[in-house]
């Protein structure tokens, strides 16, 4: 079994080469490095890179923490002093994960959370500095998050401060739930944390309001492996039935900020799970608003591609999908695939929102159909022959706008899909399930495996 070390004792064994020795930095590192391997010591636990201080040969990450509970310890404590030692923790976060976990140990988080909730009144570049310092320990570190965390966030966040704090504190939280479930089930049981969280929707800066959206859609993650069933759903129930119409009526006010437009839109689409939630977007204007964005941004690639995505999940409502064609999404579409059928990102989720649209619907099928976007599907799927995602899309929008629409078939074949569709089952195998039903409701020659056959030993005759 090999042997292992603490951080402590390497540092230290730095920390002599250079005081005792004059060793240069990267010479005590390197001498450091070679007696511990010499005697057979596993370093893969150890943090290498530790900037140190080159007169006293301690790490400055353990100085800046010490120096900084030192500093709360004294009632006159320099706040310019205060900020250059957070500063110098910031920096060092940056670097690594590893970094952010030491931080972590040392006590970093947990003095920074200590400062937060005490009752003195904090300086308002220490309280920017001291929320920065906490977003960079927790950044892919979620572990560190507690109740008591979530508790000093919303009491500042209660006394609705600047844009910048604000800012920090809604990214403070944001971090927070990333690979985390149970700190996003904290925060949504925590009573207090919608009414806090709302009023933000009201705020006039556009910083503000993607933070607060963006903390919506993370609160609906359903990314940790750690835990088979998550809350996303009910989490997406109860922030929709709580703001998803004022979300919704947001998109008016930020009618020309395609940067803030496109992070509502996404949030709205997130939230819109249920099949009511979806009528809830377009009473509150949303389906008018997102065809007049594709019309007044059609070179804006996270418009129209938040555009397809919002209306691909308003589609999940029947009585909705038949008004989004109403409505002239049809051309919409078929222009604006047209015009960034290069685009593989786009392109992906242009298809899914046609066959979304086209599912167990003839006369959207037809509207789209009337737009020549047969073409249009068929030329994205020809440009795009390695991506199996576009291919599987463009073989769904095909088979949904041709299954109840027979007609179609002769204009479809005639425009060159069935090989399209045959090259993309030799390319993809995985997805030969759904090219093979699109070649199948083409009426083109199709193979399809006989996946089980009963077996009997027993024969029965029939005379």
């Amino acid at each position: 079994m090999a042997k292992v070390i603490t951080q402590e004792t390497f540092d230290d064994v730095v920390k002599e080469n250079i005081v005792e020795f004059s060793m240069s930095i990267e010479e005590a590192r390197e001498e450091t490095i070679k007696q511990f391997e010499a005697q057979g010591i596993h370093l893969g636990n150890i943090i290498k890179d530790l900037n140190v201080n080159p007169s006293t040969g301690v790490p400055l990450l353990n100085e800046s923490v010490d120096e900084l509970k030192r500093l709360a310890e004294t009632n006159d404590a320099d706040p310019q002093k205060i900020c250059q030692h957070l500063a110098v923790i910031v920096e060092e976060c940056k670097q690594s994960v590893p970094h952010r976990v030491l931080a972590a140990k040392l006590g970093a988080y947990e003095h920074i959370v200590k400062r937060l909730n005490s009752e003195e009144k904090l300086d308002e570049e220490v309280l920017l500095k001291l929320l920065t310092a906490a977003n960079a320990i927790i950044n892919k570190q979620p572990d560190v998050f507690c109740h008591e965390s979530l508790a000093v966030a919303l009491k500042h966040l209660k006394t609705a401060p600047d844009a910048k704090i604000a800012c920090e504190l809604l990214k403070w939280l944001q971090k927070a739930c990333i690979l985390h479930e149970m700190n996003r089930q904290t925060i949504m049981e925590e009573n207090l944390t919608i009414p806090t969280l709302k009023p933000f929707l009201g705020r006039n800066e556009p910083e503000v309001i993607r933070n607060t959206s963006a903390l919506f859609r993370y609160l609906i993650l359903d990314d940790d492996i750690r835990v088979e069933f998550g809350k996303a759903h009910e989490h997406a129930r109860q922030l929709a039935a709580e703001a998803l119409t004022e979300i919704t009526q947001l998109l008016t006010k930020f009618k020309s900020d395609p940067d803030t437009l496109s992070d509502l839109m996404l949030t709205i689409a997130s939230l819109t799970v249920r099949n009511e939630l979806c009528q809830t977007v377009e009473e509150a204007g949303g389906l008018k608003f997102i065809l007049d964005a594709m019309v007044e941004f059609p070179e804006s690639m996270k418009i129209i591609r938040e555009a397809c995505k919002l209306l691909k999940a308003l589609a999940g409502n029947d009585t909705v999908k038949q008004h989004i064609v109403q409505c002239g999404a049809a051309p919409l579409l078929e222009s604006a695939l047209n015009r960034h059928k290069d685009n593989e990102t786009f392109a992906r989720h242009a298809l899914a929102c046609i066959s979304t649209l086209a599912l167990r619907d003839p006369a959207n099928s037809r509207a789209l159909f009337e737009t020549g976007i047969s073409e249009t599907i068929i030329q994205t799927m020809k440009i795009h022959p390695t991506s199996k995602i576009i291919q599987r899309n463009g073989a769904w929008a095909v088979r949904n706008m041709v299954s109840r629409s027979r007609d179609q078939c002769d204009t479809f074949v005639a425009q060159g899909i069935e090989d399209v569709l045959n090259q993309a089952l030799t390319d993809h195998p995985s997805i030969a399930h759904d090219v093979k039903s699109a070649l199948r409701d083409l009426g083109c020659k199709v193979h399809l495996n006989e996946e089980w056959k009963a077996t009997s030993e027993i024969q029965i005759k029939n005379d």
